[in-house]
C-alpha cells in the first residue's frame, strides 16, 4: 500500500507537541513501588523443559508481575555456557503469546540468554499465550487491549503488561546465569513500544530495540491509523462522544513516546513507511523524542512486516558490536 502518512524527510523532523501529562514520574514510580496485592514476595520460578534440542536449554517461567501475579515465558540459554551472559528481554505483538517452547531460537543460537515474556490476556493470533489478564476492566470495552480499563490510568490495562515487563527484566538481572549488566529489551509492534516504556522506567539497560513501534504519539494514531488495533480507540469514542479528553489523558501515561524521553540506552529503532496499523509518524515521534544515543532502520517499501529477517540480521550485529564494547561481569557465586 502507498503511504498516506507524511514523507520520509517530513518524518525525520517531525516533533509534535505532546503535552506530558501531570505526575507521569510520580505514577509510574508509584506504580512500581506498590507491593504485591496479596502481600506475598514471591521469586521468579524456572522449570526446565525438553524440546529435543539438545544445545539449547529451555525454561518455562513464571515471574510475579503485576499485583505479585504470575507472567508466564519462555527463558533460552545456549547449553554449556560457563561466563554470564548477555540476555535478550523480548516482548511479543498485538494478540501474540509466548508461543511454543522450540520456537524463537535465534537469540540462544547466538550464544545469549533470551527471555520471550507472555502478554497478559493475549494469545489468540499468530501464536498462543497461557497467562490471564484478571483485571478486566468496566465493561462496554470495545473488544480487544487498548480501551481496558480506560477510564483511569490506575484501571489501564497496559498499566499491569508494563509493570510485567519491569519485573520480568529485573528477574533477568537477578538470574545467577546473566550479566546484570548486558541486558537488552526488544520487541515488534506492541512489543516495540513495551520495550521503549521499560526503556524509560529501568535505568542501565545496555540497549533497547523496538521494531515499528506501537503505542507511540496515541492521539494521531488513533486519528489516522487505518487498521486495527488503534480503530478500538476510535470506535470507543464513536460511541462516548463525551470521554475523549479523558481517554487520551490515560493514554498519556502510556504513550512510549514520553517514555522515550526517559530512556537513556543505546537504541536501534525501525520503522516502515507503509505502515497502516503502526504510521510511521507515530514511530518517528518516539525516535525523535528518544534521550539517548540512538540509530534508526528504514524500511521504505513496507508495510507493518517491516524489515523481517534483514532486520533481524541487523539487530544481531548490533547486539553483537554493543556487548563487545561491554566489560564481561565476573560469575555469580555459587
Amino acid at each position: 500500500m502507498p503511504s498516506a502518512d507524511l514523507p520520509l524527510e517530513e518524518c525525520r523532523a517531525y516533533r509534535p507537541e505532546l503535552p506530558l501529562p501531570g505526575g507521569f514520574d510520580a505514577f509510574w514510580s508509584g506504580t512500581l513501588g506498590e507491593a504485591p496485592h496479596d502481600g506475598t514476595a514471591n521469586k521468579p520460578r524456572y522449570k526446565q523443559v525438553d524440546c529435543g534440542l539438545p544445545r539449547i536449554r529451555t525454561y518455562d517461567v513464571s515471574v510475579p508481575g503485576y499485583g505479585g501475579r504470575p507472567v508466564r515465558g519462555w527463558l533460552h540459554m545456549p547449553a554449556g555456557a560457563t561466563e554470564p551472559l548477555g540476555c535478550v528481554v523480548e516482548f511479543l505483538g498485538y494478540g501474540r503469546g509466548r508461543g511454543l517452547a522450540h520456537e524463537e531460537l535465534m537469540w540462544a543460537c547466538a550464544g545469549y540468554a533470551h527471555l520471550v515474556m507472555d502478554t497478559r490476556g493475549q494469545g489468540w493470533s499468530a501464536a498462543g499465550g497461557v497467562t490471564a489478564d484478571t483485571d478486566p476492566g468496566a465493561a462496554g470495552t470495545v473488544p480487544g487491549f487498548l480501551t481496558r480499563g480506560v477510564e483511569s490510568p490506575e484501571t489501564y490495562y497496559y498499566r499491569r503488561v508494563f509493570t510485567d515487563a519491569v519485573r520480568c527484566v529485573e528477574a533477568m538481572r537477578e538470574h545467577p546465569e546473566v550479566d546484570p549488566a548486558r541486558i537488552v529489551v526488544t520487541g515488534v509492534s506492541q512489543g516495540g513500544g513495551i520495550a521503549l516504556a521499560v526503556a524509560g522506567l529501568v535505568p542501565g539497560l545496555a540497549g533497547v530495540m523496538p521494531d515499528v513501534p506501537f503505542l507511540c504519539n496515541i492521539p494521531r494514531a488513533a486519528r489516522i491509523a487505518g487498521s486495527p488495533p488503534y480503530t478500538e480507540i476510535a470506535a470507543y469514542l464513536r460511541l462516548h462522544r463525551d470521554r475523549t479528553d479523558p481517554v487520551f489523558r490515560t493514554l498519556s501515561y502510556f504513550d512510549a513516546a514520553h517514555h522515550a524521553t526517559r530512556a537513556t540506552a543505546p537504541a536501534l529503532f525501525s520503522i516502515a513507511m507503509m505502515d497502516e496499523i503502526c504510521p510511521p509518524s507515530t514511530c518517528f515521534t518516539a525516535y525523535n523524542r528518544y534521550a539517548g544515543p540512538k540509530d534508526l532502520r528504514v524500511y521504505e517499501f513496507n508495510g507493518h512486516e517491516g524489515g523481517t529477517a534483514y532486520h533481524r540480521a541487523e539487530q544481531l550485529a548490533w547486539v553483537r558490536d554493543l556487548f563487545a564494547g561491554l566489560p564481561t561481569a565476573p560469575a555469580h557465586p555459587s
